[in-house]
């Protein structure tokens, strides 16, 4: 697992050179954001104390398996941890039906839901929750309210270049098709860019700083920002949650 020190409360975990996860610094420890494919969970907890400390909580920018893939080995590794997720995807990993068709993705089973779902707004130690759907029903950004620091997990790629994951870019093509709905996705990177963030990173590829113009392209070459959808949920079937 390659480590690198993005800022001083901001560490990147890369894993079979493709796949990141992040420890976020707080007082009482690390934030982990995603948890990357199944078998990081000793390299994860060993890189957070290599650091000088302990995961205390983990959150999850949406809950395809290269993200969330291991959530059940942490909690096993660590006990009693608080995992937050997007309420609808946290919908789809317990077997609902809240698309219309399935959506795309790799999905793993996970035998308990996070113990808390995400609806925007949250505040998680210095990350503010902000919902991004379109990648994922249920998708997930945050950001550091310390720095601006932004943490976008599959709105964008940066391999080669900045990217909308919804606009197929042949250097990581994977994200393009696992996208849920294009037209969100691209509503909120335009989302994240009015956020005026100071870094970009993301599930898929390096650190981005002074993003802004390189989304702006990127959501330029998707098509543009589209007309603000009628509602976040637009998609999303109207079936009831359990």
């Amino acid at each position: 697992m390659k480590i690198t020190q993005l800022t001083p409360d901001l560490l990147q975990l890369t894993r079979a050179r493709f796949v990141n996860a992040y420890l976020v610094r707080e007082d009482d420890g690390f934030t982990l954001l995603d948890t990357t494919l199944g078998g990081a969970a000793k390299g994860l907890i060993a890189a957070a104390r290599e650091h000088g400390g302990e995961i205390r909580r983990i959150v999850l920018t949406h809950g395809h398996g290269d993200h969330a893939g291991s959530v059940e080995a942490l909690r096993s590794e660590l006990g009693a941890v608080e995992v937050s997720l997007g309420e609808a995807d946290a919908r789809i990993l317990a077997g609902e039906q809240v698309t219309e068709g399935k959506a795309p993705g790799s999905w793993p089973k996970l035998p308990k839901g996070p113990e808390v779902r995400l609806v925007g707004g949250e505040r998680i130690g210095h990350l503010e929750a902000i919902p991004s759907p379109g990648h994922t029903p249920g998708h997930f950004s945050f950001l550091d309210t310390r720095d601006r620091s932004l943490i976008a997990g599959d709105v964008f790629t940066s391999y080669g270049r900045v990217a909308v994951s919804s606009h197929f870019y042949w250097r990581f093509p994977l994200a393009q098709m696992a996208t849920w709905d294009r037209s969100l996705d691209v509503a909120s990177a335009q989302r994240l860019l009015e956020l005026e963030p100071s870094l970009l990173v993301v599930g898929h590829g390096p650190a981005t700083p002074s993003p802004t113009a390189a989304m702006r392209e990127a959501i330029d070459r998707a098509g543009g920002p589209p007309p603000a959808p009628e509602a976040a949920g637009a998609g999303l079937s109207d079936q009831p949650e359990a």
